[in-house]
């Protein structure tokens, strides 16, 4: 009779022999086959790639970082760029805050660290915009530290290898908890990659694949014969709705009103058009009254965008002026640059309801 493993009794080996076999190809990885052709992760491309993929795909993530790898080849060229150019380049990537951390961070690891990123958990923390994971993930996968990395993906693996029941976020604790017991000290980069890849390509959240999995002769949430459930999440909360007004003013030489955001909150340093606050109450700034000047306002519909805690609905004003007029906290740029500029997702989503080929005339 075949004797099962217990989750305690595991060790990372399986794992690692599946990674050497079936690890994704990423831009900012080093293979197995790579290291053995003694070639090193670069901290700053790890670092990069890390604070690109929170909360964001790596299908996404791959062109941004193709792109700021092509301007801002090393971190001191990333700390010397203009913010307004770092802004612009993540500008669709979403999650504003981590842009301006990077630049803050890359410009700490420049004048602090002689563009040298430090070597240790606790000393990536002290860095601007690096937390527990981050860190963690860049001394595991630059530095070779037997530190313990998770995030989504193996916050699912973990879940259901040990048939986790207590709900997310309060079972992160006794998650990070297994991950650092199985996380071995010789090739400790490997193996979070590995459970990444794992967690992205077999132990996905529906229908994983656990017959190809490493890890399915010990899985408990599979002898239960449930791994879907797993990991346990408390029950959401309904999204408040906050709602504002965003006005779309064009020349008739095809020049927009654009002003920048303040750079503290929500979406802060980058570009705008002039809008109102946003507001939960029902009655909301959602009419033409707090434009940023007179004209001809004419409604161009309502837009949504989803944030993380909230749900966003604009109402879109258009007005068409024959020439600019004189704004203290603004400019006047040509439709065909808007690409160039630090746009978020939900301006672009603004202008395109008033100007529906804003962004074709752009890219020509």
């Amino acid at each position: 009779m075949m004797t099962i493993r217990t989750p305690d009794a595991l060790t990372a080996s399986p794992l690692l022999e599946w990674y050497d076999r079936h690890h994704r190809d990423l831009p900012w990885r080093v293979s197995p086959p790579m290291a053995k052709r003694g070639i090193k992760a670069d901290p700053y491309h790890i670092w990069l790639s890390e604070v690109m993929l929170q909360q964001t795909t790596v299908q996404a993530v791959k062109p941004y970082f193709a792109n700021f790898l092509a301007k801002w080849p090393s971190v001191s060229d990333l700390a010397n760029a203009p913010v307004e150019e770092v802004m612009a380049a993540w500008a669709g990537l979403g999650y504003y805050a981590r842009a301006r951390n990077l630049k803050k961070c890359a410009e700490a690891v420049a004048s602090a660290h002689g563009g040298i990123f430090p070597d240790t958990e606790d000393g990536l923390k002290a860095l601007p915009g690096i937390g527990d994971y981050t860190a963690a993930a860049v001394a595991a996968i630059a530095f070779n530290r037997q530190a313990a990395v998770m995030d989504g993906n193996v916050e699912r693996v973990i879940s259901r290898l040990y048939a986790i029941a207590t709900p997310l976020p309060a079972a992160k604790p006794l998650m990070r908890q297994k991950v650092a017991l199985l996380t071995p000290a010789a090739r400790p980069g490997d193996f979070a990659q590995a459970m990444m890849d794992l967690g992205a390509t077999i132990c996905t959240p529906k229908r994983p694949a656990c017959s190809l999995c490493p890890f399915n002769g010990s899985c408990e949430a599979l002898a239960l014969h449930d791994p879907e459930q797993f990991p346990v999440k408390a029950a959401k909360k309904e999204k408040p709705v906050r709602r504002g007004a965003a006005y779309v003013a064009v020349t008739a030489d095809g020049e927009i009103l654009l002003r920048r955001r303040i750079e503290s909150g929500l979406l802060g340093g980058m570009t705008e058009v002039p809008t109102t606050a946003w507001t939960a109450r029902q009655d909301g700034e959602t009419t033409t009254e707090a434009a940023p000047f007179e004209a001809k306002w004419e409604s161009a519909g309502t837009v949504t965008h989803v944030f993380t805690h909230f749900e966003l609905r604009l109402s879109i004003f258009r007005a068409a002026i024959p020439k600019p007029i004189q704004i203290d906290d603004g400019w006047w740029e040509p439709v065909t640059n808007l690409e160039a500029q630090a746009l978020p997702t939900i301006m672009k989503k603004a202008i395109t309801a008033a100007i529906p080929l804003a962004f074709k005339t752009a890219k020509g």
